[in-house]
């Protein structure tokens, strides 16, 4: 059986999941330098269908956040599901930024 693993795309400016070569979800981000650096926005995070229901979404966000603040980052929670892991992890409040305009102006429009 294969090993899934979250990884980090910088290129692509996303978290990913990776199965085997194969990526099957991904938190998707842009960097924002805010007045006391970087703020990492968090505006979309998906999984394949087929990869439902195992809690691989958490794992993705997890592996995001923590890599975020690693790095000196905060968080800006755009994203549903990013906004609904951090309410309930109350250890990423010193690292999170609530979103503005600003922030929302800088995401791609769909």
């Amino acid at each position: 059986m294969s090993e899934i693993k979250p990884v980090l795309l910088p290129e692509r400016r996303r978290f990913a999941l990776d199965d085997d070569g194969k990526i099957i979800g991904a938190a998707h981000y842009r960097d924002f330098d805010g007045s006391d650096g970087v703020e990492r926005i968090f505006f979309h995070t998906t999984v394949d269908e087929e990869y439902g229901g195992q809690g691989l979404a958490g794992i993705l966000v997890k592996f995001a956040l923590e890599n975020t603040i690693a790095s000196g980052a905060k968080i800006v929670a755009v994203c549903p599901y990013v906004k609904s892991y951090v309410a309930k992890h109350n250890d990423y409040d010193q690292h999170l930024v609530a979103p503005t305009k600003t922030h929302l102006d800088l995401l791609p429009r769909s």
